[in-house]
């Protein structure tokens, strides 16, 4: 199969590059990395180690593969989107954080776009390097749920790259369990500025477990059935399996690059307003993490 990765950053590379095992993959990546895995090829050490023979380029148009997984951050995949419609692309299947983000990839392309989460741990430790700091799994699945042999096709392929994969028929439940667990871990932990394993003990628990616990509430109201008691023990099992690793937000954070709070605390918040609802402390997480955002010029002013 002919794989774009869109948005080679960390997780991109990783999977890319276990990709690569099996399949032809394209990584769109930015400049130094990019121009360092054409050079050198793509190390993978840490939990995984080996060298990925993979393609790297800039240019995320024009191009011509059998799948795009697209990783980039929430707030490019608007742009993702449309330098993608330029190409021709079989599939589409959305690997990225918060929620969302299938919707934008769907209203640009024509091509079946597909939901997914994947846990793998992954940080760029350097231009052509990343490092796999937890083996973890892939679940995908139609976006609005049931059974599609796209899901199915794309399932296979990654499996054949040994990478652990699920095809699930219940992906917006499983979107929204994820998200409950990011509200309840990133947005904590970068305004903290500590370790995942930090929100399994107070005073970040109850912090953590309260926006987790809005994020199951406003899925209830939009026809998920997640019960707190589900969506807590996700955020419990995530937290203790990752407690050594640093969220994708305090990264971002201590990068000084934009985050992703938006597609999470902010989802939440947006969603449950839709419905009546409160959401207070994902309220919170989010206007202190947008403050940082704009004292930094990170995020555009509205």
């Amino acid at each position: 199969m002919e794989i774009a990765v869109f948005g080679a950053g960390s997780l991109g590379s990783l999977l890319g590059g276990l990709l690569a095992r099996e399949h032809d993959v394209t990584l769109v990546a930015r400049e130094e990395h990019a121009r360092t895995t054409r050079e050198c090829g793509l190390a993978i050490d840490g939990d995984l180690e080996e060298t990925a023979d993979v393609t790297a380029t800039t240019d995320g148009t024009g191009l011509e593969a059998d799948l795009a997984v697209v990783t980039v951050k929430s707030f490019d995949t608007a742009d993702a989107a449309r330098a993608l419609a330029t190409g021709s692309v079989d599939a589409v299947c959305s690997l990225q954080n918060g929620m969302g983000n299938e919707e934008t990839l769907a209203r640009h392309l024509e091509a079946p776009v597909l939901a997914g989460t994947a846990t793998y741990g992954a940080v760029l430790a350097e231009p052509g390097r990343v490092t796999c700091t937890g083996r973890g799994e892939v679940v995908l699945g139609p976006r609005e749920g049931g059974v599609s042999p796209v899901a199915d096709r794309v399932g296979a392929a990654f499996s054949e790259a040994g990478l652990e994969t699920t095809v699930s028929r219940s992906m917006p439940r499983k979107l929204w369990e994820k998200l409950a667990v990011n509200a309840g871990i990133n947005p904590v932990t970068a305004l903290a500025r500590v370790d995942n394993g930090a929100v399994l003990e107070s005073p970040a628990r109850e912090l953590s477990r309260a926006a987790t616990r809005e994020a199951a509430r406003t899925a209830r109201a939009h026809d998920v059935r997640l019960s707190n008691r589900e969506a807590l023990a996700a955020l419990e099992s995530v937290a203790s399996a990752t407690a050594a690793n640093t969220s994708s937000m305090l990264q971002d954070v201590l990068a000084g690059r934009r985050t992703e709070v938006d597609a999470i605390s902010g989802y939440v918040v947006d969603r449950a307003r839709a419905r009546g609802l409160e959401a207070p402390t994902n309220r919170t997480l989010a206007a202190l993490v947008r403050s940082w955002e704009r004292e930094r010029k990170l995020r555009p002013r509205r």
